[in-house]
């Protein structure tokens, strides 16, 4: 008697197709961004470059411009981003896309990983101390442990 196994396709099983990192404009989250395009660039895989926008409420914005901020730094983001493939075009090709997102980063870059089916997620390790408490935004993404998430320092 023979077993017939259903084969299903497993996302990551071949290496990563679609990269997601998560950029704010920190030095972490700019490394992140250097490490996770070096890993796109061996894997062949999309890299999905993803700036969540912080949201806040009426009440706390209180006449600062904040849309108007998070689209200038989604704006400087896409610019670093562009700068930096021309300037490697031919050395290093690499595939990508930026998306913004809203929320707050831990569910914008669910939400991303989701939308975009990532094979893999990766941050730069915060740079507040008060997450050693609380969690970081890359501690809560390893334990919902729905990819395998790198988190570079």
């Amino acid at each position: 008697m023979t077993e017939q196994h259903s084969h299903q396709f497993e996302r990551g099983t071949d290496g990563p197709k679609v990269i997601v990192v998560g950029v704010d404009g920190s030095d972490s989250s700019l490394r992140a961004a250097a490490y996770a395009g070096g890993l796109a660039r061996r894997q062949r895989a999309l890299l999905a470059v993803v700036y969540v926008q912080p949201v806040m409420t009426a009440g706390a914005a209180l006449g600062a411009p904040v849309a108007e901020t998070t689209n200038e730094i989604a704006e400087s983001l896409i610019a670093q981003i562009r700068d930096a493939t021309e300037r490697l075009k031919g050395i290093f090709d690499v595939r990508w896309e930026f998306h913004t997102f809203q929320g707050d980063p831990y569910n914008g870059l669910v939400k991303a990983a989701d939308d975009l089916k990532a094979d893999a997620v990766v941050v730069g390790a915060s740079e507040q101390a008060g997450h050693r408490i609380v969690g970081s935004v890359a501690v809560r993404l390893v334990k919902a442990g729905r990819w395998p998430v790198t988190v570079v320092p």
